[in-house]
């Protein structure tokens, strides 16, 4: 449920801030092309280095867990050649499996870092919730991102994004170390860690199970309809949303 009363603004990006068409046609595009050229000239950079070893220690525990696709990779016995060699088939795997996990995630969010940098990558914003975040700073609400994204990916989005530098709208940014976008702990985590009541916040997310989780836990909710999203079922509890301007302050 959502009333005109509340204090704290949680945004989901994709599929709410974001056509997810940007998500999947332009981000993660960019790292598939890239990551093989980008692994090569920069093996040596210590910031690399840590996300291979991020990677490495996934893949690890993927082959531990029986997952097929996962290549175990050995930091100690293994060249360096074959390292990225088994660094880019885990990463080829993950990414066509569309899988969200921290190791992954990570990598991506340092690519896009120079893919934003340089100006080949833009945040692609809806224009209404540019103006609806202005609009809720302006009346002394405080706007806050919580994405499946990396914090840095997030950063990177609104902070170069096709409206200019929005960041300085941006309270703070969560991403899934504070948990499941799918648990309702997750939220409470959240609302605890902000310093205000469930009932005082309102998230939008095109994902009715994240709203699910999120109205559990005592926010206020709405459902982001843009195109392109999962279809919204007819028997859908929750409100929503095709224009967060219309969105009662």
């Amino acid at each position: 449920m959502t009333s005109s009363s509340y204090d704290i603004v949680l945004l989901d990006i994709e599929g709410t801030t974001t056509p997810i068409s940007f998500v999947h046609e332009a981000l993660f595009p960019y790292v598939a092309r890239s990551v093989g050229e980008f692994l090569e000239t920069r093996w040596t950079d210590p910031e690399v280095q840590t996300h291979v070893q991020a990677i490495a220690q996934q893949a690890n525990e993927d082959v531990k867990n029986g997952i097929a696709a996962a290549i175990a990779i050995d930091l100690d016995a293994d060249s360096s050649d074959e390292i990225r060699r088994k660094v880019l088939a885990n990463v080829d795997w993950q990414m066509k499996a569309d899988r969200k996990i921290g190791a992954l995630k990570g990598l991506q969010g340092y690519m896009w870092r120079f893919g934003f940098e340089s100006g080949i990558l833009k945040g692609e914003m809806y224009p209404d919730a540019v103006k609806a975040i202005e609009r809720w700073v302006e009346a002394g609400k405080r706007v806050f991102i919580y994405s499946s994204g990396s914090v840095e990916a997030q950063k990177l989005i609104f902070g170069y994004s096709d409206h200019g530098d929005l960041l300085q709208f941006i309270s703070g940014h969560y991403d899934t170390k504070v948990g499941g976008k799918t648990e309702d702990k997750s939220y409470r985590s959240i609302v605890e860690d902000v310093g205000v009541l469930p009932a005082r916040v309102l998230f939008i997310s095109d994902n009715v199970f994240e709203i699910q989780a999120a109205d559990t836990a005592g926010l206020q909710t709405m459902v982001s309809v843009r195109p392109g999203n999962a279809p919204i079922k007819d028997d859908c509890k929750f409100q929503t949303t095709t224009d967060f301007m219309s969105i009662p302050l």
